[in-house]
Formats: structure tokens, sequence, C-alpha cells
């Protein structure tokens, strides 16, 4: 409850920031956190950005083993500070304060990000793409998502430089998503619906691993204009 209480300040305080309406559901969890596969015998490095409160980071920290590895890059400092708490003694977990623009990022198997891109201009969003998907070693995936609908809300009630700013911004994120998408899924189990997008620098990666079961629906031929959040 306390999780619950510090989001909605939060998202009262600096809404542009924050973005998400609610924390992440479990089905969103668990679709944000499909690739994240098992390697037995072997370290996976994964990076977590934007994981606010942490609904995402359980799941994440859960499926990891004692030779793999967190980053979680936090904007807000005080998400921030509630995940220092969480995660205090746990060694794979290491957790930096500020934009992921201001951070050397390592090698990642394994990338999820919770930004609200729908709320970015355009460089800011090209910016942040070009490091997330520049951080993935091969064969590693970038998985993010976008609420439904939420394209069509920001342009309705946009205005003036503000619309101009969020269809600038939009176009970059459609023109990444045409070239870097190799699935998208759509989560109903979550508030609002929401809609992950699964990309790769080049290709498509051959994932051995069956991915589990989530109550959603898959969108292959969804067009990438529906990806705000």
């Amino acid at each position: 409850m306390a999780e619950v209480t510090l989001f909605l300040r939060e998202y009262a305080r600096a809404r542009r920031d924050v973005g998400a309406i609610t924390p992440s559901s479990a089905q969103l969890s668990r679709a944000l956190t499909r690739y994240l596969v098992p390697s037995p015998g072997h370290s996976r490095a994964v990076l977590e950005v934007g994981p606010g409160t942490g609904a995402v980071t359980r799941h994440i920290a859960g499926a990891l083993t004692p030779l793999d590895t967190l980053d979680l890059i936090e904007a807000n400092p005080r998400f921030a500070a509630l995940l220092r708490q969480t995660y205090a003694g746990d060694p794979r977990l290491r957790i930096r304060t500020g934009l992921v623009q201001e951070h050397d990022l390592g090698s990642y198997d394994t990338i999820v990000c919770g930004l609200p891109f729908a709320n970015f201009d355009a460089r800011t969003t090209e910016e942040i793409f070009d490091r997330l998907l520049g951080a993935l070693r091969p064969g590693g995936t970038l998985s993010f998502f976008g609420y439904v609908g939420g394209e069509t809300i920001r342009q309705t009630f946009a205005d003036g430089a503000e619309r101009k700013r969020t269809l600038a911004g939009l176009g970059v994120l459609r023109r990444i998503l045409r070239r870097h998408t190799f699935r998208t899924e759509t989560v109903l189990g979550n508030l609002p619906p929401a809609r992950v997008h699964h990309l790769v620098p080049v290709s498509p990666p051959a994932h051995s691993a069956r991915p589990q079961p989530c109550d959603c629906r898959e969108t292959p031929s969804e067009t990438p204009s529906e990806a705000s959040s």
C-alpha cells in the first residue's frame, strides 16, 4: 500500500515524468519480461529503465540466478530511494538515480523499459532508443509498453506547440518500431490496457525458450502508430 500511495503522490506531482497511471499489473510485468529466458550456468546482465516503485522489478529479480546482475536506472529520487530500501543487501542489483542519458551503460542480454515515450520530444526519444538498442548484446532484446489509445488521447488534447511536439515525438517512435519490432502483444489485464513491444537492434533473435502464457492478445500486424504511453 505504501508503494501505491507513493506512486499516486508522484503521479499527481509530476505526471509528465511518471507517465503511468497505476503501477504495472502482474500480467503486464510478465509480458515485459517474456524474453528474460533462463540460461543455466551462464550469467545474464539485465537493465530496467524507469522501474518506478518496482512492480516489474519484482518479476525480474525473482527470475535472476546468483550469477545474474540487474541494473536499475530511475530518474525519480523518491522511487530510487524506495528501491534501495527494498533491495538493500542484494549484491546482484545496482540502482542508479538520474536520466538514462546521463549514465554510461554496460552491455545487456535483456532491457526492460518503463519510460513514458509519449511525453518525450523527438530528440529525446531517438537518443534513448539509440542508447538502449546500442547496449544490447548479440541476441538481446528490448521490451517496453504503451497504453492502448494513448496516441489518440495525446493528439486530441494537445494543441499548438505541444501538438507539434507530440506528433514529432510519435513520428520518431513509429519509425523505430517499424525498424526494430519483432513482436507486439496486447495486455488486457492492466489499467489501462497496454501494448508491449519487443525490439532487437537489427533482426529478431532465435529464442529457444517457449514464452509463458499470459492473458494478452498478440497483435503481429499491429501498426506502430498505437505505441504511445
